[in-house]
């Protein structure tokens, strides 16, 4: 027997069923509707690679490189906190600038299989408007490394280029910047770091303690030796010296932070040594174990600026043997009268330092972590920090 209820229940399940093929039967007797129109795709334009030109040059540029594992040389203006361009340095290269601005120099080592295959050397020449490559030059080696400054050195005259070699031994190629062509190869045993020297060729620091000079010759050279005047094994030299083109002399630092003044030519000069933690009125730096002092310290931890005379040299707290360790100072050194007039605390941990010529110089830092800033000399003011800008080392154009 079906209950009333059961049979109420049946009644509205046929009722719903009839409504649903009623719907149905009208929808499919509606016409289509019109499919919709098909989107009108913008015209594709064919892409032109092209570059863009630098502006008039700046002494207030900075070319910073990348870091340890970053390619790339980023140029920096001082003034805006801006790039203008990009040189392209691999790893394993060194970048060197031309004193009159017509071109900007990058020696360097490849591979044709990136990390293997034949290795090539050579000095690439871009050009300083359009940054396009110029031309090749062929080396027959190079030291297989990269941000150190003073192992490729320009002339001051931009005529010829110094490229450090160590295979197997230490010399230095001679390469004629006009002809683009290498000139000759110079045995330099024991010797590294090198300087021009204006009418002459070149120097270098030597691990005995003495400073060479080599006298360039159209087709062979002569190199002499100074008198030693640092104890490599006791206290080493820096190998970022400074070089004032205008005096023709170097500015060298102790681990320890002995400064001293070399006059360079064909029988350098060489000054007496001086504390600069003396000149700052503090305890001079010595080798002892444990004994915490201020050192300096970083890649590239000197610079000067040479119509002040006004040396620049990072800082920090630690003991001998630390002259790797980043600057938590800047000390800034008068070398007229021997004596730290300025220092200046860094709110970041700094490697590596470098200031414009102009009268209005500008300070450029560089550390881990590709930080880049831009400090006022005159005010000490932190004018841009900019960052994974760079964090490398750092060059700036010359001034006439």
């Amino acid at each position: 027997m079906i209950s009333a209820t059961t049979m109420a229940g049946i009644g509205r399940l046929a009722g719903t069923v009839a409504i649903s093929l009623l719907a149905l039967a009208a929808a499919q007797a509606q016409p289509a509707a019109a499919p919709a129109p098909a989107a009108t795709m913008a015209p594709v334009e064919p892409e032109e690679p092209f570059t863009h030109k630098l502006p008039e040059w700046s002494p207030h540029w900075g070319f910073v490189r990348g870091g340890w594992e970053s390619g790339g040389t980023r140029i920096w203006n001082g003034d805006t906190g801006k790039m203008v361009g990009l040189v392209s340095t691999g790893r394993w290269s060194d970048l060197a600038l031309d004193p009159k601005r017509r071109f900007i120099y990058v020696s360097e080592s490849i591979w044709t299989k990136v990390n293997r295959g034949t290795r090539q050397d050579m000095i690439s020449v871009y050009d300083s408007v359009n940054m396009a490559l110029v031309t090749e030059i062929p080396l027959p080696g190079r030291l297989i490394i990269g941000t150190m400054k003073n192992n490729f050195v320009i002339s001051d005259d931009g005529k010829t280029g110094f490229v450090y070699d160590f295979s197997p031994a230490s010399s230095v190629i001679v390469v004629d910047l006009e002809k683009r062509k290498v000139g000759q190869v110079v045995e330099l045993p024991g010797c590294a770091s090198l300087v021009p020297v204006t009418g002459i060729g070149f120097s270098a620091l030597c691990s005995d303690g003495t400073i060479a000079t080599v006298t360039v010759g159209p087709k062979t050279s002569t190199v002499s030796h100074s008198q030693p005047f640092f104890k490599a094994a006791e206290d080493g030299v820096f190998d970022f010296f400074t070089y004032d083109r205008t005096k023709g002399e170097i500015v060298t630092l102790t681990y320890t932070g002995l400064l001293r003044t070399v006059k360079l030519g064909a029988a350098p000069t060489i000054g007496d040594a001086w504390s600069i933690q003396a000149a700052a009125g503090v305890r001079p730096g010595d080798t002892r174990p444990l004994d915490i002092n201020w050192f300096p310290g970083g890649r590239a931890a000197t610079t000067l600026h040479r119509a002040t005379g006004m040396l620049y040299v990072l800082m920090h707290r630690g003991e001998y043997w630390t002259q790797k360790a980043d600057g938590e100072e800047i000390w800034v050194v008068n070398m007229a009268t021997r004596k730290v007039v300025k220092r200046v605390p860094l709110k970041k941990p700094i490697g590596n330092i470098e200031v414009t010529q102009d009268a209005k110089p500008l300070i450029f830092l560089s550390g881990d972590g590709g930080v880049v800033q831009v400090m006022d000399a005159a005010t000490y003011e932190i004018k841009h920090d900019i960052e994974r800008g760079g964090g490398g080392m750092i060059v700036v154009p010359d001034v006439d």
